[in-house]
């Protein structure tokens, strides 16, 4: 009997693609296991008191590759006896008095987001950050210079604090509260020691550079020689090659940069939370479709405008994405635009929430790094992981501006008379 292929509900892809977008996951990563698995994802699995074992290679998970490699080597494998769960998640020994609740803790086919709460993360972190510390220990005192003893255990270990920190972060950007900021500031410095710890570690390092002069260089592909020669710059810029002083200083740098930009983030979410038009005039908004309006009066009502409909309003108009899109695209009033468009691009730049002191002490310290390193400057940093260089980058940017100048001149000119045509039409 020839076997019926299934097909997902286009709700559920949905879902799915929209998890992993928020996981900050490559989709074209995962749409192999799609394509693969013949069964349904049981419902179940996504409420809120069941964290069950990975799928066999997580889909948002950093390792998924090697993963996915080790697993097809396994077919022998019996379904009683799962593969993966000892190959894509090192398991993390739990307090089972403590960490048994914590949803940072459990294993999972999708980031649990929906049950995750400000106080998983100072316990969630700090158990996580504690196994994770001896199980690097214990790879330093083992670790062995070849690609499965060295490349991919080393992928599974980093793996874990990237999905869960990855999770918290999200949920701050959509999800946020002071209880959940107050927490990531308190363990975010923890999170950065360990990171740069790993960072810095010399029996990795060492490792890595051994593959790079041993026989075997010849015979790893392209790919893989290029994570080598990735992994071994990584640690360069970490620190590992400084002295225990310029180590001790380069540490503090990092620090401090993961503070500013932390506090760069909330600042332009606080900016962009804090803006609101109210319009009564509805020959202010016009152009705007029903879903907009419809939006528009919707925030009016959570505002505390009772009585706002899509009809007759008020409406308030906001900084976020639906918000101001649909005014930039839609709106007829050309003062309404610059207006939105101007609160927009400025956030942040003002008042309590000014970032402009941030932006310029993280600009001091990416130099002062720069300069522990050897480098002349920041770009020479940045650049050096890529494959240009500045003045490279420098050159092609002046390709572009002398190749797109005249076209961008005539374009401003083009504007400049649709703009008079349309007022000289009666239009705002």
């Amino acid at each position: 009997m020839a076997q019926t292929r299934k097909v997902y509900p286009v709700g559920a892809v949905l879902l799915i693609i929209n998890l992993l977008m928020a996981s900050r996951i490559p989709l074209s990563r995962s749409i192999l296991l799609l394509q693969r698995t013949n069964n349904h994802f049981p419902h179940s699995h996504f409420t809120p008191k069941r964290f069950p074992k990975s799928y066999p290679c997580p889909l948002w998970s950093s390792s998924f590759s090697s993963c996915l490699q080790t697993l097809h080597q396994s077919s022998t494998t019996t379904a009683t006896t799962p593969p993966y769960i000892s190959i894509c998640y090192s398991s993390i020994s739990k307090d089972p008095v403590t960490d048994e609740a914590n949803p940072l803790l459990q294993d999972f086919e999708f980031p649990p987001f929906n049950v995750v709460e400000a106080s998983h993360v100072r316990p969630g972190i700090r158990a996580l950050l504690k196994n994770l510390e001896s199980d690097l220990e214990e790879f330093e005192r083992t670790v062995e210079p070849s690609w499965p003893k060295l490349v991919e255990p080393l992928e599974k270990l980093v793996d874990q604090l990237t999905v869960v920190w990855g999770m918290i972060n999200h949920l701050k950007a959509v999800k946020d509260s002071p209880e959940l900021r107050a927490a990531i500031e308190e363990v975010q410095p923890e999170k950065v020691k360990f990171q740069l710890r790993l960072g810095q570690s010399k029996p990795i390092y060492n490792a890595f550079k051994a593959i790079q002069d041993s026989p075997q260089w010849s015979s790893l592909s392209d790919a893989q020689k290029r994570i080598v020669e990735s992994q071994i710059k990584e640690a360069v810029l970490n620190g590992v090659a400084l002295d225990d002083d310029k180590e001790s200083s380069s540490t503090k740098i990092e620090q401090e940069l993961e503070r500013l930009s932390q506090k760069f983030g909330e600042n332009v979410l606080d900016a962009t939370k804090k803006f609101e038009k109210l319009i009564t005039d509805k020959k202010d908004i016009e152009g705007l479709p029903a879903t907009s309006l419809g939006l528009a009066a919707q925030t009016a009502v959570s505002k505390g405008h009772a009585d706002a409909t899509v009809e007759n309003g008020p409406w308030i108009i906001t900084l976020d994405a639906p918000s101001f899109m649909s005014v930039m695209q839609h709106a007829r009033n050309r003062g309404l635009r610059e207006e939105i468009y101007r609160a927009y691009v400025t956030r942040a730049s003002s008042g309590d929430l000014n970032n402009t002191a941030i932006i310029d002490e993280i600009l001091k310290l990416r130099l002062e790094k720069a300069k522990l390193l050897g480098y002349n400057n920041y770009a020479e940093v940045s650049m050096s992981t890529k494959m240009a260089t500045v003045k490279k980058a420098e050159e092609l940017l002046e390709k572009l501006r002398k190749a797109s100048w005249d076209a961008a001149v005539q374009d401003m000119e083009d504007l400049k008379n649709f703009l008079q045509k349309s007022r000289c039409n009666g239009s705002k």
